[in-house]
């Protein structure tokens, strides 16, 4: 006889999750490799040597006829990319919610930072001019794309699942950067018997991340789905007027306004670390490149394990315990790393499997939560808001950074001077509470949140 077995639609529409889950993993997968390869490794380095070699004698480069320090090259067009990732995310992110059509939005954005980062093959010479715009559009694109993809997981993932999602989504990215900076640091250390120059073999790195983000886009585009919503009337608001509608709609809701006040100070505190960490480790300690680049593999690798094991603490004891317990944890690693002996990579080393063990999870879980407060049908909007508060405020960290270096002369007192965004944002996630958070945006409240 025949199976004649019937699933039930529960079992029909989790199956139906599952392989939609499945398909948003792999674009972290797909796109962490430009922020760890381009971004945090190669970039900054390639680009400022090329900016160096088509500077004046005094070291200065003229974009468009104004003096720029070679040097300060490479911020200020990450800085240009963070504005207009700024401008274009509410329009992004209005129109994803008022046609419901998010992948076609999402393919676009991912593909033009693709194209972007594959075009950084041709930065070679005095080109620093093409350098800098191709960073700007990669960047500002890859902002956009991320707030899209961020969007997709209230609809993906049931409010028990979200934890656990979130968290896989972030381990695979991090697992994808790990494999492909290994990649290249074989192709960089050995260009020489591989018949490369140095700059050939970080030029091949560069692209490289731009067709691995193409490729692995392709499986997320092909499993999402976007959901149908009613039709608007007419002459409902659009862009920028929708994102002053989003505005007004989030003074309604206080409490997912006073989360994304708590991420914003204590995720700036995260960012900064990050940016700032291999500055610390060769001005202060006195490590050399290749130590640097081993200790951010090493964060990458112990990310993935740090974001799976508070995703089953956060199952346990709820996301916001989970994140309060991650910030206490991250004012002690910066505590500790204060104390570092200089010239000692091991320490530096212990420091980088401290940073990445509450890396991944934090964030992770930061996300989820948040996918909690937003009012149905509003995602993209919100989630734009919730990047905005991510990128258009990351310079704050660095400020006091950079001030407390410049009062003190200490890269030590700078590094614990940003104890104070996890202090800060751990009394201000205290004051959240999260169960009617959630209830006053019109969800379903988790057991465990």
């Amino acid at each position: 006889m025949g199976d004649d077995t019937v699933r039930s639609p529960a079992a029909d529409e989790a199956a139906g999750r599952r392989y939609q889950q499945r398909g948003w993993y792999v674009y972290d997968w797909a796109c962490s490799v430009y922020s760890t390869s381009v971004l945090t490794v190669f970039l900054g380095p390639y680009l400022t040597s090329v900016a160096e070699a088509a500077a004046d004698a005094d070291g200065f480069v003229h974009p468009f006829g104004v003096p720029v320090r070679a040097g300060s090259f490479f911020a200020y067009a990450v800085s240009l990319s963070v504005v207009l990732a700024v401008l274009v995310m509410p329009l992004a992110g209005a129109a994803a919610d008022r046609t419901g059509r998010r992948k076609p939005l999402l393919a676009a954005a991912a593909y033009t930072g693709a194209a972007a980062t594959a075009c950084m093959f041709l930065l070679e010479g005095e080109r620093y001019l093409l350098g800098g715009a191709l960073l700007v559009v990669a960047n500002a694109a890859q902002s956009v794309a991320m707030m899209l993809y961020n969007s997709y997981l209230p609809q993906i993932a049931t409010p028990g699942e979200r934890d656990a999602v979130s968290s896989r989504g972030w381990a695979f990215g991090y697992a994808a950067g790990a494999l492909v900076l290994v990649a290249d640091l074989v192709l960089y250390t050995a260009h020489d018997r591989f018949g490369l120059s140095e700059g050939m073999a970080v030029r091949i790195c560069l692209a490289s991340a731009g067709l691995w983000w193409g490729a692995f886009t392709l499986v997320p585009l092909r499993r999402l789905r976007d959901r149908r919503v009613p039709a608007r009337e007419a002459g409902a608001p659009t862009g920028f007027r929708q994102l002053a509608a989003t505005l007004r709609d989030m003074r309604r809701h206080p409490l997912t306004l006073a989360f994304l006040l708590a991420y914003l100070v204590y995720n700036d505190g995260i960012q900064t670390v990050i940016s700032q960490a291999s500055v610390y480790g060769s001005k202060e300690l006195g490590l050399g490149q290749s130590t640097l680049i081993v200790a951010v593999l090493l964060v990458q690798v112990l990310a993935v394990a740090g974001a799976l094991a508070l995703g089953r603490l956060a199952r346990i004891h709820g996301a916001k315990r989970t994140i309060l317990g991650s910030l206490v944890a991250w004012t002690v690693t910066l505590a500790a790393g204060y104390f570092l002996p200089a010239g000692e990579p091991a320490w530096f080393f212990v420091l980088a499997a401290g940073i990445g063990l509450v890396l991944g999870g934090s964030q992770a879980l930061s996300r989820s939560l948040f996918s909690h407060l937003v009012p149905p049908g509003k995602e993209a909007e919100y989630f734009s808001a919730y990047e905005l508060s991510d990128r258009g405020m990351s310079w704050l960290g660095p400020l006091l950074f950079g001030l407390t270096y410049q009062l003190t002369g200490s890269y030590r007192d700078a590094i614990l001077s940003l104890v104070a965004f996890f202090v800060l944002g751990f009394a201000l996630l205290a004051r959240v509470p999260v169960r009617r958070a959630v209830a006053e945006a019109g969800n379903p409240v988790p057991e465990r949140i």
